[in-house]
């Protein structure tokens, strides 16, 4: 058993099967079973390790500080609940036979369900106060959120304010400054760029979507003009709020020494700037993937690897991490850009020039002829 867990072994494991599939993905890198040769340990007596166990294969024994000993055997029921889950451990466990196991760092998977619990909570409170769910739900699928407090989800909520608009009516126009987000709670609408015969039709948002924010983020004017299709009902929140509830616990910064970390880890650089500035000169490694192109650009990258976005002033990678997030990728900004590190830390980052670095499909990385 080499390949990580499909949705259906998963399923099979409590308290594993209570998370949604968004909140599995997040878990994706643990998710590979190990090899435990028979006659070796998994865990002592005593253990205080915060990791969570199952048996995927296999058979162990489990023996108590008495000598009271209990087999178990994988595909039983007892197997689909953690192994000895209380700290320090009471049991020592070892392998009867050549066993596989799951091991999860205890403390994401406690963070996940106490998330889960908490979002099921809230909306079963919103429908007992007669609200309609579809739209949140849709909204609350987008793997962004899965990185939002449902605290903060209930906050946001109190401060939406609500905006119904005729189809054809113009939401938001390229080129001027944002100041604010919108959700669109009924109806449809189309994203677009450009003006009379160059017009291109980015995308048509469905119920739930979430728009307008990308301005908010970079500090910059819009990037596309969103039009209502038909009659709609919008829900409006300003700056300030978007900044305090959806940004701050979406936007992960780290600073160059937890990049460094996180980088021997193999996490990998994604410069966001313009081709021509990367040329000038760019991170050892580093991908280039300008702003404007990633969300096209997004899907040569590995959800299995964690990428560390950069540019001069942490604008446009904060942009770029929240885009991520949305597409369901792990990523960070280096914290306020290069252009806040001291000048040797600054000229160390960018030392490489020239073409650099592509990503091909599948994830792979290649140098630029």
């Amino acid at each position: 058993m080499n390949d990580a867990l499909t949705p259906a072994q998963l399923r099979s494991l409590t308290p594993l099967n209570m998370l949604s599939e968004q909140q599995w993905r997040e878990l994706r890198t643990q998710l590979v079973p190990q090899h435990v040769l028979a006659g070796q340990l998994l865990f002592r007596r005593g253990d205080q390790a915060r990791t969570t166990y199952y048996l995927l294969s296999g058979e162990l024994l489990l023996e108590d500080a008495d000598g009271c000993e209990e087999r178990l055997q994988a595909g039983t029921v007892a197997s689909c609940h953690p192994l000895s889950p209380a700290l320090p451990r009471v049991q020592q466990a070892r392998a009867l036979s050549d066993v596989s196991v799951l091991v999860l760092d205890s403390a994401t998977l406690t963070r996940l369900l106490t998330w889960h619990s908490a979002l099921q909570g809230l909306l079963l409170e919103l429908q007992q106060d007669g609200e309609d769910l579809e739209w949140l739900q849709r909204l609350l699928a987008n793997p962004l959120f899965a990185r939002v407090p449902p605290a903060n989800v209930r906050a946001m909520l109190g401060r939406l304010q609500p905006v119904t608009l005729p189809a054809g009516s113009v939401v938001l126009q390229e080129g001027e400054q944002g100041d604010c987000c919108y959700f669109l709670k009924q109806g449809r609408a189309e994203v677009l760029r450009g003006s009379d015969s160059e017009r291109q039709v980015l995308a048509e948002l469905e119920l739930g979507a979430c728009f307008g924010e990308e301005a908010l983020l970079a500090d910059r004017p819009r990037n596309a003009s969103v039009t209502l299709l038909e009659d709609s009902l919008l829900l409006r929140l300003d700056r300030q709020d978007f900044v305090a509830l959806l940004k701050a616990p979406v936007v992960d910064q780290l600073s160059l020494g937890e990049a460094s970390r996180l980088l021997a880890q193999g996490a990998a650089w994604l410069d966001v700037r313009l081709q021509d500035e990367y040329q000038q000169a760019h991170a050892a490694q580093a991908l280039n993937m300008p702003l404007h192109l990633l969300r096209l650009k997004a899907r040569l990258l590995d959800k299995e690897r964690s990428y560390i976005c950069y540019c001069d002033s942490g604008k446009r990678s904060a942009n770029a991490v929240y885009l991520l997030a949305q597409l369901g990728f792990s990523a960070y900004a280096l914290r306020d850009g290069y252009d806040a590190l001291p000048a040797l830390q600054r000229d160390a980052l960018l030392s490489e020039n020239g073409a650099g670095y592509l990503a091909r499909s599948g994830g792979r990385i290649e140098r630029s002829a």
